[in-house]
């Protein structure tokens, strides 16, 4: 079996992508913790479309 040497620039590459793959991994990380942030405390709420609802009017009282 031939054992062959991996060539500088290779394992500099290899440096470069593992730096890329935690950029990307902790980009997608924030991504999810604010999505999960904004889910638990309500932030995604009706009325983003721009379409009047019904529940979001003030309630009227009846006046007789």
């Amino acid at each position: 079996m031939v054992m062959r040497v991996e060539h500088e620039v290779h394992q500099r590459r290899k440096g470069r992508n593992f730096g890329i793959l935690g950029v990307l991994l902790a980009f997608i990380l924030i991504v999810f913790g604010v999505t999960v942030a904004k889910i638990q405390t309500g932030g995604f709420s009706e009325g983003f479309d721009h379409v009047a609802r019904p529940g979001m009017l003030p309630v009227e009282e009846e006046s007789q």
